[in-house]
């Protein structure tokens, strides 16, 4: 077994977590994903499920929540934005965190079960492709090269079998699995179909243990959200993309890159789906609108990309007009 390998396996088993906020959030992080949320009166608790890149949006803000509304308890898991919009679709959860939009299947789930939704942009993210510290010979990456590597049915091995002038270095892939919204989202506009990806690579809804894994192997590669890789930047290294066929058009994944669009194509929205029906309860009301307001100020604060005015002013009022 390879040292990645190992690396791999371990840190799976011991299911470590990046910057979990303070003890105020019942934080039911567990990949037992169809485990049962402890309960306690419904009337005093809002339930978040989903995507592991909005996590971190979440913990903030919920912190912030709860210290000013210390009666309301918020239970938070990252199992993915898959299966935190099918717990929404079985009636689970109240918000579920959502790192894409969210399909017209999953639409159709929720609406068999009379579950409406209301869709709140919340942030930007830049997904990031990053190496080993000690890959020296690649600093920009071009999206046919990316799909040369991770498209369905790929026969490269190793660096020098994407660039002939690249070392002949295994090259050792670490990313999400299916049930994550960066997985469908790289997936789609890096190989040009969602859910197509080549089988041998290591995937983990945990994306600490990608980084783990990438740290970990002079020959690593993987991806996730900017705010990730901003944490952990003494770590491992991120490439620049090039929407091109020449990497010298590569883009590094900067807020400003990424809010201005230049960062492509890997820039992407996040989002928060409310289940309508829950807010008719005035603790999720309250949670949705600081989420909008100054919960805000989160966003950039554990590394993700704020909105703009006049997109914040959209879901601001999205928002007002279903709770009416």
């Amino acid at each position: 077994m390879s040292y990645s390998q190992r690396v791999f396996t371990v840190v799976s088993l011991l299911a470590l977590s990046f910057g979990e906020m303070g003890c105020s959030i019942e934080d039911i992080d567990t990949p037992d994903t169809n485990a049962a949320v402890p309960t306690v009166g419904e009337s005093t608790r809002i339930q978040v499920d989903g995507s592991s890149t909005v996590y971190q949006i979440s913990a903030a803000v919920i912190e912030e929540f709860q210290s000013q509304f210390s009666d309301v308890k918020v239970a938070l898991k990252k199992t993915g934005t898959g299966t935190g919009l099918k717990e929404m679709a079985g009636g689970g959860i109240d918000v579920a965190n959502a790192s894409r939009p969210i399909k017209n299947s999953e639409k159709a789930d929720c609406a068999t079960n009379g579950i409406e939704l209301l869709e709140l942009m919340i942030a930007l993210d830049g997904l990031t492709v990053c190496v080993n510290k000690e890959n020296d010979w690649v600093d920009s990456i071009t999206v046919a090269q990316l799909k040369k590597i991770w498209g369905p049915g790929s026969t490269v091995k190793t660096w020098k079998d994407v660039d002939a002038s690249w070392p002949d270095i295994p090259l050792v892939l670490f990313g999400p699995g299916e049930e994550s919204g960066t997985f469908d989202y790289f997936t789609e506009v890096v190989n040009g179909k969602e859910d197509s990806i080549r089988e041998a690579y290591s995937p983990s809804a945990d994306d600490n243990v990608t980084i783990i894994g990438v740290s970990g192997d002079k020959g690593g590669m993987g991806f996730f959200g900017c705010a990730y890789y901003y944490a952990n930047e003494d770590k491992i290294k991120a490439l620049k993309i090039s929407p091109t066929d020449d990497p010298a058009d590569g883009i590094a994944p900067t807020p400003e890159a990424v809010k201005s669009g230049q960062y492509k194509p890997l820039s992407r929205p996040l989002f928060i789906y409310v289940k309508k029906s829950s807010l008719a309860r005035q603790e999720v009301r309250d949670f949705a609108r600081l989420f909008l307001n100054e919960g805000q100020k989160q966003v950039s604060r554990v590394g993700y990309v704020a909105i703009s005015e006049e997109q914040l002013k959209t879901s601001r009022e999205a928002l007002e007009a279903a709770t009416k």
